[in-house]
């Protein structure tokens, strides 16, 4: 057994190579092997964004604070709430953030496939964005 205390833990600022806006991550575990699943709390202040990116075994957002925005490549943004669930496919393009007017917060759980979890690709554009792009 492992437990992993909130003490212990520190919240960083996201990369502004992958997120636009104001992001904030905290890593909340990561499994060791052969176990490949990982857990990060982010949270979006509003207009704050992802880049483009896939996942090699996918990912799951659960919501847990705020109004958020995800889309996938060539589908519509959709509103996201707090206890809402989003599962993107493994390999499906897609981005995520929070709403205009509102922060988000979720936690992000996804695996890794040959130590890499993650493919950053893009910035979304502000056109993207707001739905005109």
């Amino acid at each position: 057994m492992d437990i992993r205390r909130r003490a212990e833990r520190t919240s960083e600022t996201a990369s502004s190579d992958y997120f636009t806006g104001d992001v904030t991550a905290e890593r909340l575990f990561e499994a060791p092997d052969p176990a490949r699943t990982a857990a990060v709390r982010v949270t979006f202040q509003p207009g704050a964004r992802t880049a483009w990116h896939t996942h090699p075994l996918g990912q799951t957002l659960y919501i847990v604070e705020g109004t958020g925005l995800v889309q996938r490549e060539c589908g519509d943004i959709e509103t996201v709430g707090v206890g809402d669930v989003v599962m993107f496919a493994p390999g499906e393009k897609h981005w995520h953030g929070a709403s205009r007017d509102s922060m988000m917060t979720h936690i992000a759980i996804h695996e890794r496939k040959d130590g890499n979890h993650v493919e950053w690709l893009e910035k979304v554009s502000d056109d993207q964005y707001e739905g005109r792009g």
